[in-house]
């Protein structure tokens, strides 16, 4: 009886995140695969997109994408800090694969093991130094948007009250190629 009437006031404490992960390096779904786990060590994962092979954006001189969008609950507890603390998360296990942003190698945008960005973070918006959310260019990401869309089709964009399906639809046909690959095991595995 008691667990009937703490549960739901949990899972309302629950904040629903998206994250979009990208490789370009190595075995790129072993890569997702790999993140995906780490996920799973801190957060209550509740979809997994299929992943899609994409175009390189901006630096195009490098091999194409394997992405894929993952949705996250956590919990809302110390809300202010919590999207900086999953950002910090983020990061650990991009290093933990061997991303170096550090190094004199590094190229923005360019080739890389691992990539892990908070797309959306429930309905909040966030513009601080180190986090932008939602993320600033996922209105102009196919490789954001086609994923998204295919878990979440009705997750809403804060700012532009838009929701994923929608802003996917709104894309241009033209532009940086995005192709479904593969679908990943059940959220729960």
């Amino acid at each position: 009886m008691i667990l009937k009437n703490i549960l739901p006031q949990f899972m309302e404490s629950m904040e629903q995140v998206f994250l979009s992960l990208g490789s370009n390096l190595g075995d790129r779904l072993a890569n997702l695969r790999m993140a995906i786990a780490s996920l799973r060590r801190f957060a209550q994962i509740t979809a997994i997109s299929d992943a899609y092979e994409t175009q390189p954006v901006e630096f195009t001189a490098q091999p194409w994408f394997l992405n894929a969008v993952v949705g996250l609950r956590i919990a809302a507890l110390r809300a202010e800090a919590a999207p900086e603390r999953l950002l910090s998360r983020l990061l650990d296990i991009e290093c933990a694969m061997g991303r170096q942003r550090a190094s004199p190698d590094f190229i923005p945008k360019g080739p890389r093991i691992i990539d892990l960005d908070i797309v959306l973070y429930g309905s909040r918006v966030i513009h601080s130094p180190a986090l932008t959310i939602p993320h600033p260019a996922m209105h102009l990401r196919r490789f954001v948007l086609q994923p998204l869309a295919q878990i979440a089709p009705a997750a809403c964009h804060p700012l532009l009250h838009r929701s994923a399906l929608q802003l996917l639809q709104d894309l241009p046909e033209q532009g940086p190629l995005v192709r479904h690959l593969a679908a990943f095991s059940s959220p729960q595995e």
